[in-house]
């Protein structure tokens, strides 16, 4: 542990400031041994250390907003030697100040590959501490350590020793929050979410993705109630990570061209589409009464400021806003379903014949699945998509295709 000095600032004319706001602010810095031997694997490390500093809410924010930072020794030695327990290590050179998990894996990646230049062409590598810049393809020289360096650390007459008992350790274990690793296994086990979603829940928003999942499954429980099932859960998730992901890529841009931000807290906390909205939403698609396309339009409006209490054109709910458009699903009658099966059938006998007699009578054992979804897309496309279930128009499909060949057939 030490304490923070100050940061410096670089302004584009090439001046330097020095910000001493942080002067005196406690920094805690973790050290692992040198037995890291992919760029990968250190930002990997990187990421799980911020997801545990940020699960005992020891650090809150993560390293694009300053709260973590990483310093990386790299050294090089010949393939098939001994493991550094073994066989002192190469030269190391000491990359400072890295702000992202690509900074540490693109950093390594450039430093290894220039140490690797120098030897085989012959040279030394010198112990050194390097510069790397966003965005760049080589490390830069910042300053030499030709030795070990003294900083002179005294120690301070008016800080007493501090002594951590094993009781206290006790006590934080017991009070801590969850850990990554059991959170992961709490959202497989309980939810059913998928260990790769699950990880990019706590990714994002330091972790304000995560908490604001938490906070939509509970409001689409409460709407739900007893028509809740595992797969609700699953839905939200889709929707947390996929299509709020959506909203804020290169495609939504403001007027300034810049990526429109959700913003997200890390307490789960999102202005732009508050966790009720999106819960409404996820319940009326569930419940069958508007299509997907339209909830992803409500997104949308909802993240444009639909229900922007502010503007005098806002809706005051979803239900309101589906309501006032005239957005509820609307299904196909059965007779409208045949109508179109039949209509989508008709001009399809070369496929009737060569791909789904043969099954039906026997001559074939395995279903031409392949030409039955192309002819539910060819539904889709004839027929009004917004009232047309997918599944409904499988189902009506197989029943009128069967009905067609075995009369054929007779």
């Amino acid at each position: 542990m030490e304490q923070d000095t100050a940061k410096t600032v670089a302004r584009p004319d090439g001046v330097q400031w020095v910000d001493f706001n942080r002067v005196g602010v406690p920094l805690i810095e973790i050290i692992t041994r040198p037995e890291i031997h992919h760029p990968r694997t250190a930002a990997a490390l990187v990421r799980k250390i911020q997801h545990y500093l940020n699960s005992v809410d020891a650090c809150v924010s993560g390293m694009e907003a300053g709260g973590l930072r990483a310093d990386v020794n790299v050294s090089v030695r010949r393939k098939g030697q001994p493991s550094w327990q073994t066989l002192p290590l190469g030269q190391r050179t000491e990359i400072k100040n890295l702000s992202s998990f690509k900074a540490v894996e693109d950093a390594i990646i450039a430093e290894r590959d220039r140490q690797i230049q120098v030897l085989e062409q012959g040279g030394v590598i010198l112990g050194e501490t390097r510069g790397w810049s966003i965005g760049g393809t080589e490390t830069t020289r910042l300053r030499g350590k030709e030795g070990e360096v003294d900083y002179r650390y005294m120690p301070d007459p008016d800080l007493a020793p501090l002594y951590i008992g094993n009781t206290l350790v006790s006590h934080l274990r017991d009070n801590m929050g969850m850990l990554p690793d059991s959170e992961v296994d709490e959202l497989s086990s309980q939810w059913g979410i998928k260990a790769k979603d699950a990880m990019a829940l706590m990714l994002l928003d330091d972790g304000g993705r995560l908490e604001y999942f938490y906070n939509v499954v509970q409001h689409l429980q409460n709407r739900l109630e007893d028509n809740w099932t595992e797969n609700c859960a699953a839905l939200a998730c889709n929707w947390v990570l996929h299509e709020l992901g959506r909203l804020t890529s290169d495609r939504n841009v403001t007027a300034e061209g810049m990526v429109e931000s959700l913003g997200m807290t890390p307490k789960g906390e999102c202005s732009r589409i508050p966790a009720v909205h999106l819960a409404d939403i996820l319940y009326f698609l569930h419940e069958g009464r508007i299509s997907a396309g339209v909830a992803k339009d409500l997104l949308f409006a909802v993240f444009r400021g639909a229900l922007d209490s502010a503007s005098p054109e806002s809706y005051a709910s979803i239900e309101e806003a589906v309501d006032r458009e005239g957005l509820w699903f609307s299904r196909l009658t059965p007779q409208e379903y045949d109508e179109l099966a039949n209509q989508v059938l008709e001009g399809e006998e070369t496929a009737l014949v060569n791909k789904f007699e043969p099954y039906f009578s026997g001559k074939v054992k395995k279903y031409p699945e392949g030409q039955l979804q192309r002819l539910v897309g060819k539904m889709m496309r004839e027929g009004p998509a917004e009232r047309i279930d997918p599944k409904t128009a499988q189902l009506v499909l197989r029943r009128v295709i069967q009905e067609r060949v075995e009369v054929s057939a007779e």
